[in-house]
């Protein structure tokens, strides 16, 4: 299986295993009493849009090289990510502005069903290992959307511990204690917004072509000096597109050879490094001269 395909089969596991829970959290929070439910299916219903967008992302970032987009389609995925945030954003919003309304009301409210906390249990357990599985595609695949896709399921798990605690407090103090999972969800708004934060933060490097790869680069300069005629590396840097990297690097050979030669060691050096490095996708050398009894 392509590094593609694992990860647009993990997004339709995030997609089929949030609408299933959407609809039971909106189902078990009406007929519970509980908004720290209804908030958590909000947020569910959220993150079935998110994945429908990471899907299209990692769909587009297919797409071959053309004459519009010489390096590829790879770019869309942060963009993407972007967009993944702004949903994360949002349905914290949401959370927040009704959780606050109903702790504000006047008029007593109905403490929430035992039941309910079954029903969180659950989804608790299945949202973690959720986050788990598409977390590691998302390594495995080096796809940022996939990572954002996967902090949603984290961010889910978090409201629904959340309002667990919040349900807990309610059914145990009973009266004077009916808005605690409300409390609940309006703690867990925040927590959602600062994991938005922690997504966002990488895939606007990404897209800034930030320096943030001093590991990749490390390994070039060892494997660049592993080619014969190679006598060292000077400049190297590295852009990250969707799930590949793009490699700009200077390397120093004898600056008594030809042209040919050099042009030659080149193509040798590009096509072992990407034997190498399987994530670098396109790689541009450029010669330096240099003198081997001074290295």
């Amino acid at each position: 299986m392509s590094k593609t395909e694992s990860a647009v089969s993990a997004t339709y596991f995030s997609i089929i295993g949030n609408t299933v829970l959407a609809i039971a959290k909106a189902l078990a929070g009406i007929f519970g009493n509980s908004y720290a439910l209804i908030a958590d299916a909000i947020e569910s219903t959220a993150d079935i849009f998110a994945s429908l967008l990471v899907l299209f992302g990692l769909k587009y970032a297919e797409g071959a090289a053309d004459d519009n987009h010489p390096y590829g389609h790879g770019k869309i995925e942060p963009l993407i990510t972007f967009m993944v945030v702004a949903f994360l954003v949002t349905s914290a919003t949401v959370i927040a502005y009704e959780s606050v309304q109903n702790i504000l009301l006047v008029t007593p409210q109905k403490p929430p069903k035992l039941w309910t906390l079954v029903v969180l249990a659950v989804i608790i357990v299945w949202k973690e290992i959720s986050f788990r599985i598409v977390l590691k595609r998302s390594k495995e695949t080096n796809s940022s959307s996939l990572k954002a896709d996967a902090w949603h399921h984290r961010s889910d798990a978090i409201t629904s511990v959340m309002a667990f605690i919040g349900i807990s407090v309610a059914l145990i103090f009973g009266e004077g204690f009916e808005t605690a999972d409300d409390w609940a969800a309006l703690f867990a708004s925040g927590i959602i917004l600062y994991n938005a934060y922690l997504i966002f933060r990488p895939a606007l490097g990404e897209i800034m072509d930030e320096n943030r790869y001093d590991d990749i680069i490390e390994l070039v300069r060892i494997k660049a000096l592993e080619v014969p005629g190679v006598l060292d590396t000077e400049k190297a840097f590295i852009r990250k597109a969707g799930m590949s990297y793009h490699l700009d690097l200077h390397a120093i050979v004898d600056g008594s050879i030809s042209v040919a030669k050099g042009h030659e060691i080149a193509h040798r050096l590009q096509d072992y490094l990407k034997e190498e490095i399987p994530n670098l996708n396109f790689i541009l050398i450029h010669v330096e001269p240099g003198n081997p009894s001074e290295i």
